[in-house]
């Protein structure tokens, strides 16, 4: 044990080439997803939040049930929409870092949204007669009320971005797992873990921890700053 975490250590410290590109696909991949996402998610969230229509609360609790969503799900819907019969099959995105970030996305985009959704919904609770006093209609509401709770939700941002880098299932089933092409850490992880390299498997599980862990410290302090300075 002690041999292996001083070779995954020496893989760190070297900065192997190999390592460094199955870091650098793994942020691309799961960065441009969080993109996607949060453009997409944050003012869905924020129009739930705001809106009144008949069926609101049936779509709330759907969106709630996709943020537990299995991902091996995600990756099988995703590979039949862009296998060659799929409707999206004639872009031949299948296997490729496209596919991914397209599964990447659906993982994090609900998450995302029903997060916001409530962030905003709590804030529209509290501003909701100042903006009817000032006549600001709910369409101008989402964007004031989206630029208000930026700070919250970033908090949104950085979970949706640990879901999408810790994910494993989709991306494997839709990438391919293809070394040099579409292998992230997680598929990597798992790959050199069956074939009995657990250097690299320990060094990636290293980078993924850190990472992980960076993230949830710096959503701590975002969202303890952000309650400072609501009070």
């Amino acid at each position: 044990m002690f041999a292996t975490l001083a070779d995954a250590l020496s893989l760190l410290g070297h900065f192997d080439q190999r390592l460094l590109e199955i870091v650098g696909l793994s942020l691309r991949v799961s960065l441009t997803a969080l993109l996607i996402g949060a453009l997409l998610g944050l003012p869905l969230g924020a129009w739930l939040a705001v809106a009144k229509f008949p069926g609101r609360g049936a779509l709330i609790i759907g969106l709630n049930a996709l943020m537990g969503l299995p991902s091996v799900v995600v990756g099988v819907l995703v590979y039949l929409a862009l296998s060659r019969s799929g409707p999206f099959g004639s872009y031949g995105l299948l296997f490729s870092p496209g596919a991914m970030i397209v599964a990447q996305t659906l993982l994090v985009l609900p998450l995302i949204a029903a997060v916001s959704r409530q962030i905003v919904e709590d804030a529209w609770k509290e501003y909701a007669p100042e903006f009817a006093l000032f006549g600001i209609r709910r369409p101008q509401a989402v964007a004031l009320l989206l630029a208000d709770c930026r700070f919250s939700l970033s908090v949104a941002t950085l979970a949706g971005l640990g879901r999408a880098m810790s994910e494993v299932g989709a991306v494997m089933i839709v990438g391919g797992n293809i070394d040099g092409y579409t292998r992230v850490m997680t598929t990597a992880i798992a790959l050199e873990t069956s074939k009995g390299d657990l250097a690299l498997s320990v060094a990636l599980g290293i980078v993924l921890m850190t990472l992980i862990l960076g993230l949830n410290v710096v959503a701590h302090y975002v969202r303890g700053w952000a309650a400072r300075r609501a009070g």
